[in-house]
């Protein structure tokens, strides 16, 4: 395991509106406890984590109720209108914490409260000399289809070269701030810390994760957790 500290960022201000829920999907309960502290407990006790901030909506009423929220180690900030808005208010908070530029940070979805310890070592072990950085990911299992504008396959894709972006996400911080804050300032869209990177001409690093390893989006996402938990 590396020396090295390392920062994690969460962008925790989206609603989830696909969730169909009565709140943000992330202060949904699982396990008796809401998915955005299972999420954070990924981390809190790995002995490498300087710190964590999360970005929160400023009207959020839920934070303030978890105990969490008294956690020295965790700093709110205010979040943006996208996730991009969210992460960068976040690295720039990082700063005023004592984070140098050449510090490493993991962003990380707040509704992916499955991450294994394993995932998050071996991440922190095959990067930490890498010169860009990288992510988690998991290699195309189905067979996937390009589709026309009228629903119908255009073309089959060769899986052998896709891959499904996970999180954590790790870039030094002063890399991803620029990437990013280019990035926004150009008008790119900006869909993950990775995007960001390949946009400013980087290769970012695919390193291979657990499958489980599930960002919750939809309702059955949810119940297959919960199924798994109680197994």
């Amino acid at each position: 395991m590396t020396n090295q500290t390392f920062w994690v960022v969460i962008p925790a201000a989206g609603i989830g509106s696909r969730m169909h829920a009565d709140r943000p999907k992330q202060y949904l309960l699982l396990g008796g406890r809401t998915i955005l502290e299972h999420t954070l407990d990924c981390f809190l006790d790995h002995p490498g984590l300087q710190a964590l901030v999360i970005s929160l909506a400023s009207d959020d009423p839920y934070w303030g109720k978890l105990s969490s929220s008294r956690n020295p180690r965790i700093h709110r900030v205010a979040g943006g209108q996208e996730r991009a808005d969210s992460v960068l208010n976040a690295l720039l908070a990082l700063e005023t914490y004592g984070a140098r530029m050449s510090d490493w940070v993991l962003v990380h979805d707040a509704a992916r409260p499955n991450l294994m310890r394993s995932d998050l070592d071996r991440l922190l072990q095959e990067l930490t000399d890498d010169p860009v950085g990288g992510l988690l990911a998991v290699p195309a299992r189905d067979t996937l289809k390009r589709s026309r504008v009228d629903g119908r396959v255009e073309a089959t894709v060769d899986r052998s070269v896709i891959w499904q972006a996970y999180t954590p996400q790790m870039f030094r911080l002063g890399m991803l701030q620029s990437a990013l804050s280019s990035a926004l300032s150009a008008g790119v869209s900006i869909t993950d810390e990775a995007s960001a990177l390949e946009w400013a001409g980087y290769a970012p690093r695919l390193i291979e994760g657990r499958a489980d390893n599930l960002k919750i989006t939809r309702p059955e996402d949810l119940q297959w957790l919960e199924k798994q938990w109680k197994q």
